[in-house]
């Protein structure tokens, strides 16, 4: 199979298979959607971390023309406070006052899904993110196969939990059932777009693959440790942390045999 056809293939994977795999979250009853999705978003966190740590800087540490580590790690850093600037920005656009999802006393997203407008500023947002995921799977096959799946999975990982709330966002927005799943999928798409432009455009500059790779990084760790883990916070009892730690562990252990095994 050809380099692009891998790419093809496992951009599907992150996005549209992930946006399907929700999906069929919603057929089941609410009590069990709501009890399964803190594991998923557990799981998503190891496989995230264990990504970025296991897979993706060492890739870039190694990549061609890599001398000074410290650059490297600079473009972490620079990427990781790019994250948390842009995520500010969507804040400021969004917030009017104190009267924001992210102000708000009890947040949650009964204040995000009051009208229309608000489902179709989730699917705008989820065809940006899902375009950058396809950058990263492109960046990643393009330096090693066994690297692009190790961070489509990844990817899919931490999809399936996002799109299961994206998805009721979107029902309380007044979508229909299969509404929401037809621009949800359109949107996922978004994800070839990006890898295809990423192929073709990074082909002729391989020097900065090390590069996209330490950003790709610094997303996935962002993601986890700055959207994902304060939420399993709210969860403090010694049971739950327990359930929370060996799930992340669980994350972490399958992108460790997934890389070891594929190598």
């Amino acid at each position: 199979m050809s380099l692009l056809s891998w790419i093809i293939v496992f951009s599907l994977l992150g996005g549209v298979l992930s946006v399907l795999v929700a999906a069929s979250f919603l057929l089941l009853p609410e009590h069990v959607r709501k009890t399964l999705v803190p594991h998923l978003v557990s799981f998503a966190i190891g496989s995230l971390l264990g990504a970025a740590f296991l897979g993706l800087l060492p890739h870039a540490l190694a990549g061609p023309g890599v001398e000074d580590f410290h650059a490297i790690f600079l473009a972490v850093l620079l990427g990781l406070l790019s994250f948390f600037l842009l995520e500010k920005l969507v804040l400021w656009r969004h917030c009017h006052s104190d009267h924001c999802e992210a102000h708000a006393p009890h947040s949650g997203h009964d204040h995000q899904t009051q009208t229309d407008a608000a489902g179709w500023m989730i699917l705008v947002g989820d065809g940006m993110h899902n375009f950058v995921d396809g950058v990263l799977i492109a960046a990643a096959f393009m330096t090693d196969i066994h690297l692009g799946i190790v961070t489509a999975l990844a990817i899919a990982a931490h999809e399936i939990p996002q799109e299961v709330g994206d998805f009721v966002v979107l029902l309380h927005s007044g979508f229909s059932r299969g509404k929401a799943l037809l621009f949800n999928v359109l949107s996922s798409l978004t994800t070839i777009v990006g890898a295809l432009l990423a192929y073709w455009s990074l082909a002729d500059l391989q020097h900065l693959l090390p590069y996209v790779l330490a950003v790709a990084a610094s997303s996935f760790i962002y993601i986890a440790v700055a959207d994902l883990i304060p939420g399993l916070h709210k969860r403090a009892e010694a049971s739950a942390t327990a359930q929370q730690v060996i799930l992340i562990a669980a994350g972490v252990a399958l992108i460790y045999v997934a890389h070891s095994t594929l190598h």
